[in-house]
């Protein structure tokens, strides 16, 4: 029996996880550098985590808080539930939500979390009478990986922009990497080899704003986990390799 302070969404998310056998939630943020945090918990304590939130420790997060303000919350997000495609169902499934940052000495949202500053922005934006979408074109890199599984620069093609197989050898990855974004509810749009030797770009449709910086997050995370599994190592960064694109 679930609690009545449940949302209709909250109740939805707990149908889904007992129907989909779901062993264990990935609870994600971002920290201020704009890297993907989370924190696993099994799955029965979904509801404790709608209800009164997941407490950690804010002040081992980068841009957060002091020591002695160590103490916040996490309240997750139902409508950004997931399964995570690249889990073996048979060693239990794991899903994600997406979630906000509460300040525990207020129990008001902390102004340091990314997606507040963003909220407060699109709320802004509102009142002037706007509404914000935004439609990102991710390019990332995939290097081999060495034999000990570490990441390399050593790229697994020669390819250049637009170019297919046999000089577009990431072609695979990029069609499994499509697969589980589809699994976890994005409109793929498009994908292509980029200009560098290892550059890739997938294009996924537009959505406002928030919903659009939550896929940008999730998108990192299936990307290298995909790539991981070929083997390879997936990079956002811009220029990892001097002199080239």
């Amino acid at each position: 029996m679930t609690n009545g302070n449940l949302t209709a969404a909250e109740e939805e998310v707990l149908d889904e996880i007992e129907a989909e056998d779901i062993d264990f939630l990935r609870l994600q943020f971002t920290d201020i550098l704009g890297t993907v945090k989370n924190v696993s918990v099994p799955a029965r304590q979904a509801e404790k985590a709608f209800t009164e939130g997941i407490y950690f420790d804010g002040s081992s997060i980068e841009g957060f808080v002091r020591i002695q303000e160590s103490d916040m919350r996490l309240k997750p997000d139902p409508e950004t539930f997931a399964v995570l495609p690249w889990q073996n169902r048979e060693d239990g499934a794991s899903a994600r939500m997406i979630c906000d940052v509460i300040d525990t000495s207020t129990g008001e949202p902390f102004e340091g979390d990314p997606r507040r500053v963003l909220k407060n922005a699109l709320e802004r934006a509102e009142e002037m009478g706007y509404k914000v979408n935004a439609a990102p074109e991710p390019e990332f890199f995939l290097f081999e990986e060495d034999e000990d599984g570490r990441a390399t620069t050593e790229t697994g093609d020669h390819g250049g922009y637009f170019d297919l197989a046999p000089k577009d050898l990431a072609s695979d990855v990029r069609r499994d990497i499509i697969y589980g974004l589809e699994e976890m509810g994005f409109e793929v749009e498009a994908s292509h080899h980029e200009v560098a030797e290892g550059q890739h770009e997938i294009n996924f449709e537009y959505d406002d704003a928030l919903s659009t910086a939550d896929n940008v997050g999730t998108f990192r995370t299936v990307v290298r986990a995909i790539a991981a599994q070929h083997d390879q190592h997936a990079t956002f960064m811009p220029k990892p390799i001097p002199r080239i694109n």
